[in-house]
């Protein structure tokens, strides 16, 4: 089930719609791409469903895309208006993420807090101060990790060759106009 909500959260969303506390992605860091975006921040990753992919694909290899998984399924959850849609998302988070029998536990401070009674009662920001938790988490361990991870390094030099190699084609004028017009 977040498996799926990994390719379905994984699109494109406007920055506005992570939230993390801090403020809004500048102008540079929408005209940067691929790995040099996702280096720019863990919002910017998030942000780009390749970089989801990749990311969470690094997380498996180090047994820790229960963070990852969670954290979307937060942000699934949080766009739910539907109140049944939403009773069974709820159940569904803390059953897999937030219970002491869980599957893929999260590892969160309060999570005793969220009683039966929230659960019958759910609401939007339900989970935020777990996200929160799990978010910075990411950002202060495992996103730094993955940006010094071969994998990353990998598709940055890639990333990288592609660019030279489609550039090199390109007459110095028409280089010169594509880089100072754009």
């Amino acid at each position: 089930m977040f498996t799926r909500a990994v390719t379905r959260l994984g699109r494109k969303r406007p920055p506005s719609e992570i939230h993390t506390g801090e403020s809004p992605l500048n102008a540079q860091d929408n005209e940067q791409k691929g790995t040099r975006k996702w280096a720019t921040s863990l919002e910017s990753l998030l942000d780009d469903p390749k970089g989801v992919a990749e990311f969470i694909d690094f997380l498996k290899k180090e047994f820790s895309e229960e963070n990852l998984l969670f954290w979307l399924a937060c942000e699934d959850f949080k766009k739910t208006r539907d109140k049944d849609q939403m009773l069974k998302k709820a159940h569904d988070i803390y059953t897999t993420f937030l219970s002491s029998k869980a599957s893929t536990q999260v590892n969160v401070e309060g999570q005793s807090k969220i009683s039966e009674k929230m659960l019958e009662e759910p609401h939007p920001l339900m989970f935020q101060k777990h996200q929160d938790q799990i978010f910075n988490l990411m950002k202060y361990d495992s996103y730094s990790r993955f940006l010094k991870s071969e994998t990353f390094l990998k598709l940055k030099t890639k990333e990288e060759n592609e660019s030279s190699a489609s550039s090199a084609g390109e007459s110095v004028p028409k280089r010169a106009s594509r880089i100072y017009n754009t």
